[in-house]
């Protein structure tokens, strides 16, 4: 078992899913927010999650999702995870987990020092915490936008629960980003794209071996 757990996020084709499975990848994301050039209906969702094996986590990433939205979602595409990485409150993180019997991966966005507080606040009610960097002024998503953050924040902090790392992270920083944050789990979407929303099988291979590295 890999001693650094990757998230490949905003796939859409089938090939870069097997690209980050064969890298070893323990979870393969998929977004359903469309703004994002990462978006994917649920039926071209549904048809990538059946093709994931066993023992690689399917998760899929909404934005201020209603009720209706996540019902449709968890109804076609068979998936592991919810990742809220909205403006979602804690009572509303306890209401999704409750609501859909999944576990739930909360993003938090990191600028400044006055963003930690958030994350006792929801390590308390999600399974996991994302950790991002908090989103550029006029940025259209809450996440995907390839700014890292300041890791010297976070790199002294006691977890609530399990988390991941992410904000700009690529092959050529990963290993740098797990040796100074101690993090045990890394994200990555923008880092292993040739172009914003189209990956690159290379990049992916490459970005997975780099994050063993840095183990």
């Amino acid at each position: 078992m890999p001693a650094i757990r990757v998230k490949v996020c905003g796939l859409r084709e089938a090939a870069h899913v097997a690209a980050a499975v064969a890298g070893g990848a323990a979870y393969v994301g998929f977004v359903f927010f469309p703004p994002s050039p990462r978006s994917l209906s649920l039926a071209a969702a549904r048809a990538l999650a059946l093709d994931v094996p066993p023992g690689v986590a399917k998760v899929a990433l909404t934005v201020d999702a209603d009720d209706a939205a996540l019902d449709a979602l968890c109804a076609e595409v068979p998936v592991d995870f919810l990742q809220l990485h909205g403006a979602e409150t804690p009572a509303r993180v306890s209401e999704v987990r409750a609501r859909y019997g999944l576990p739930v991966i909360k993003a938090i966005g990191i600028a400044g020092a006055g963003d930690l507080p958030a994350i006792n606040r929801y390590g308390a009610v999600a399974d996991q915490l994302l950790v991002d960097a908090k989103p550029p002024k006029g940025a259209t998503r809450p996440g995907g936008n390839a700014e890292p953050f300041d890791w010297a924040l976070i790199s002294d902090l006691e977890w609530p629960c399990p988390w991941l790392l992410a904000g700009g992270l690529t092959p050529g920083n990963v290993a740098d980003a797990i040796a100074r944050t101690g993090a045990r789990q890394v994200d990555v979407s923008s880092g292993v794209e040739s172009a914003p929303g189209v990956k690159d099988t290379a990049r992916i291979a490459a970005f997975l071996a780099a994050a063993q590295r840095g183990a």
